[in-house]
């Protein structure tokens, strides 16, 4: 929802899935450290132009167990009046009970964010994140997977935004994260935000456009601001690669499974394979490591 065009500041700015991280994701062929930082630092400079809270509704982390390095970066670059809830990447393995542990707590403790109160994933809302008294407002701040349209994948327990947005009438803003995609569902002058991911780090992301939002709670509505991106930059070549390798895979098995004698091991019969039809190393290497948890 776009708000009216009046000359007001805004009282937050909405973000989410930062997944922060110092590995390259395979489908990135830029320096993804540096373009990850410079997205961070477009939000900082936001943020200090408005002086308003950040509200990010999970997952800073990639892991819950950041580098000293990424953390130092985390440090030099995180936005001022930082506020966050523990999406499932920040927590040791995804268990909220080990929430002690997570990096996140040690930002915390050097007064560079916030965690609140709820509410963090794999948790049912309650009480909210925030109250505000000026404006009546109760906001929701939740890392919860929840989608528009057809279904993110079979079966996916995930509810829609907008049943989201209806069962917690409570609140005049929900924001989400977990779901990568950016989108904005009303109802009923209520508004519910999933800005999406910082980063693009997966091949079916190059369409996605990195946004932040800025919330407007006088009329409890949003704009949506692009980050600035690099285009060329998202790779499909691992992709087809390992799609090449499979395919060749499965040809091996189902000769295998045709040339197959009866008397010999499995890894006999392997052997007798490669030979007769001189199967690429490679190939044959990964074959031989999937029999491995086999053999143990």
């Amino acid at each position: 929802m776009q708000r009216p065009n009046l000359n007001n500041i805004p009282n937050a700015i909405l973000t989410s899935d930062w997944h922060l991280r110092e590995d390259v994701p395979e489908s990135r062929t830029d320096d993804y450290w540096t373009a990850q930082w410079r997205k961070v630092d477009f939000v900082k400079a936001l943020q200090a132009k408005y002086n308003c809270p950040v509200y990010h509704a999970g997952d800073l982390y990639d892991h819950w167990k950041p580098s000293p390095n990424l953390s130092r970066e985390t440090v030099l670059h995180l936005p001022a009046q930082f506020y966050t809830i523990y999406g499932q990447h920040d927590l040791p393995n995804h268990n909220l009970q080990l929430v002690d542990k997570c990096g996140i707590n040690l930002l915390q403790a050097a007064g560079k964010l916030r965690v609140l109160p709820e509410c963090h994933w794999n948790q049912t809302p309650t009480e909210g994140s925030l109250y505000l008294p000026t404006y009546d407002c109760h906001v929701l701040v939740w890392h919860i997977m929840n989608y528009q349209g057809k279904l993110p994948w079979p079966d996916c327990p995930s509810p829609l935004s907008a049943g989201l947005l209806r069962k917690y009438n409570k609140f005049s803003l929900i924001i989400t994260g977990d779901n990568h995609k950016c989108f904005t569902e009303t109802h009923e002058g209520r508004v519910l935000v999933n800005p999406g991911s910082l980063m693009r780090m997966d091949a079916d992301q190059v369409d996605h456009k990195p946004s932040v939002f800025l919330w407007f709670a006088e009329t409890n509505s949003v704009e949506r601001i692009y980050i600035p991106i690099e285009a060329g930059v998202i790779s499909r070549e691992h992709l087809e690669i390992k799609e090449e390798r499979d395919a060749r895979i499965e040809a091996v098995v189902e000769r295998l499974s045709d040339d197959y004698v009866a008397g010999m091991s499995y890894e006999e019969n392997l052997e007798a394979f490669e030979k007769a039809n001189q199967v690429r190393t490679s190939v044959m290497e990964i074959v031989y490591r999937s029999l491995e948890p086999i053999k143990q």
